[in-house]
């Protein structure tokens, strides 16, 4: 079954304000950093969310999948943009699948010959 992708957003909302009245330094932390990601201004805020969007796809966070895909259409972002961005993180992360079989490749390679 699917997701109900704006219930979920709404709710992880809700719990990460939840968490934020426990460890509110925790939570202004990180909104130093994501902060301090745009405050260059070198790009547009839709292509910090895509990015945002190919990096939740390859850290599996649903949480950030919902949240930025919605920061991505508010800030202009077109479905074909998105898809678009998607296809790098997917090609990025089965290139780092390959990348990291070599090193078990190179792993094997090294153990000690009986």
């Amino acid at each position: 079954m699917m997701q109900d992708w704006n219930a979920y957003r709404e709710t992880l909302l809700e719990r990460v304000g939840d968490y934020a009245k426990q460890s509110p330094d925790v939570i202004r932390g990180l909104m130093t950093i994501d902060n301090a990601a745009a405050k260059t201004g070198h790009l547009e805020a839709k292509f910090h969310e895509m990015i945002a969007l190919a990096v939740a796809v390859t850290t599996r966070c649903d949480g950030c999948i919902s949240v930025h895909t919605k920061k991505a259409v508010d800030a202009g972002a077109t479905l074909e943009e998105i898809s678009e961005a998607l296809g790098v993180a997917i090609a990025l992360n089965a290139g780092a699948a390959l990348t990291y079989s070599a090193r078990v490749i190179e792993t094997y390679q090294q153990l000690p010959k009986d």
